[in-house]
């Protein structure tokens, strides 16, 4: 099984870490994605630009070895995204080489303009890696053009977002349990970087109480949306 999660600055992905490291462990391919470097982090105040993409790239690069994961950086811009057709084709690109059969990403309703255009991207993206003549847009049609030509990725892929409180979406929790000490490690690393109150601690309890609700120690807890919903035999 191939996993993809897809979110928008280093360290969006502390929502389902132990998830990843999990699938990971089994011995699923697992990548993790980020749609910008969060270059505008308030860290980064005294920094370059090129040297804000080399810490966020190193800190991204631990994160995806620590959870056993490939990980890739898009540059579409912190607090620029639109959503707009361009940047989901970027990600269709993406999914058409990787081919995952699971996405994890935002809500469609975050407070963050670029959590919400990173879910908007991450859907359309669905479709769009569906389609061959979209994916090999401006592509030679010669013979000699065939080996470069993108395969489109056709199978089933499911989707599953970091919950809203706004959506009636179907809830899953996924056991963390083996996984606590690896989030909590992350976790902590992010935690001292940027000066967060929210401590370790904190962060921890709210694992428990996603596990209170599952009846296991600690969980991540995410919303499934359907991409492509199965038949139905009747509307009733």
């Amino acid at each position: 099984m191939r996993l993809l999660a897809v979110f928008s600055h280093p360290d969006d992905e502390l929502g389902c870490l132990g998830t990843l490291a999990k699938h990971a462990k089994r011995g699923d391919e697992v990548m993790l994605v980020w749609t910008t470097h969060g270059e505008l982090a308030s860290q980064f105040d005294n920094h370059s630009d090129s040297e804000v993409r080399r810490i966020r790239q190193e800190h991204g690069a631990w994160v995806a070895d620590t959870v056993g994961a490939q990980h890739h950086f898009f540059d579409m811009g912190d607090s620029h995204m639109t959503g707009e057709r361009s940047e989901s084709l970027q990600l269709a690109k993406l999914y058409a080489h990787f081919q995952p059969d699971v996405v994890l990403t935002w809500s469609d309703d975050s407070p963050h303009p670029d959590h919400r255009m990173t879910a908007k991207i991450t859907f359309d993206a669905i479709t769009l890696a569906r389609i061959p003549k979209i994916l090999n847009e401006g592509q030679g049609g010669h013979s000699e053009d065939i080996e470069e030509m993108i395969t489109a990725h056709r199978q089933p892929v499911r989707l599953f977002q970091y919950v809203s409180s706004a959506s009636a979406r179907p809830v899953v929790h996924i056991d963390i349990g083996e996984e606590i000490e690896l989030v909590k490690e992350v976790f902590t690393f992010y935690q001292e970087f940027y000066g967060w109150s929210f401590t370790p601690e904190d962060f921890l309890a709210t694992r428990a109480a996603h596990g209170r609700e599952s009846g296991v120690k600690y969980a991540e807890k995410l919303q499934r949306r359907q991409a492509f919903a199965p038949a139905l035999e009747f509307l009733i």
